[in-house]
């Protein structure tokens, strides 16, 4: 259990999260990822970093449960850790010194959206599902990084409604590369990454910071803006209002 980097092929990382029952993440996670993708990035024998995860979706965001457990305390840590946490493991794939392409499979929720919505690439399987269900439990934030695979009024309306988008949408909108079934994820992303990775590798880093560089958007600012409306929801009772509910109606239907 836990972040893991290894090599599966000529000058591609592999760095993948397993964080059981659905990858969600807890602050350290958070932490643990931003320091594997930076240290992969900064191997001059790394050309393209490939980002998984392990079972049975990318990411479904936060540890919610982390945070209800300090609830009753009146301290804010894990909410600040996480996120911190999230800032820094989204940060890290964006100003990852080579490109970063994201293979999802399953279901790709919340801080999910942050990683592959700063990603170079997504190569998704077509099980995959993408969504912030923010609203739903309490929280806000990575409408930066939704934005950058959905066009504008899309983004809103899945923002407010806390719906998801398929893999085949997102390819139709250009922002998933190729669209797999499930156990032809990996190949189809480490594919990619071997096509990316022949690159002459001091090329291909200076094309990274001149696309970076040439980005309309600010997502490290836009990100942390986000982020002062959650610290209010917080701050206001909202959240924890909403946190409360968590699962809580998933149970009720399943047992009427």
């Amino acid at each position: 259990m836990g972040v893991s980097t290894s090599r599966p092929g000529k000058g591609i990382a592999l760095v993948t999260v397993d964080f059981p029952p659905v990858n969600a993440l807890p602050v350290r996670g958070w932490y643990d990822l931003a320091d594997a993708v930076r240290a992969a990035g900064r191997d001059p024998e790394v050309r393209c970093v490939v980002l998984a995860a392990a079972g049975r979706g990318f990411n479904a965001g936060v540890d919610i449960k982390e945070m209800q457990r300090e609830h009753d305390t009146g301290r804010h840590t894990a909410l600040i850790g996480a996120n911190h946490g999230c800032a820094e493991a989204f940060s890290a794939v964006y100003a990852c010194k080579v490109p970063v392409v994201a293979a999802v499979g399953g279901f790709c929720l919340g801080g999910g959206i942050g990683l592959v919505g700063n990603a170079d690439a997504i190569v998704a399987s077509e099980d995959a599902t993408f969504g912030l269900p923010e609203l739903d439990r309490g929280a806000l934030g990575a409408a930066t990084h939704l934005a950058r695979l959905v066009p504008q009024h899309l983004m809103r309306a899945l923002y407010y409604t806390s719906r998801t988008a398929t893999a085949a949408e997102l390819h139709a909108h250009g922002s998933v590369w190729k669209v797999v079934p499930r156990e032809e994820l990996m190949d189809a992303a480490l594919e990619l990454a071997g096509e990316i990775a022949r690159k002459d590798g001091y090329l291909i880093r200076l094309a990274k910071a001149a696309i970076n560089g040439i980005d309309p958007v600010d997502v490290h600012r836009s990100y942390r803006f986000e982020q002062g409306f959650t610290f209010e929801a917080n701050l206001s009772g909202v959240a924890a209002r909403v946190r409360g509910t968590f699962g809580k109606d998933e149970a009720r239907e399943a047992g009427s």
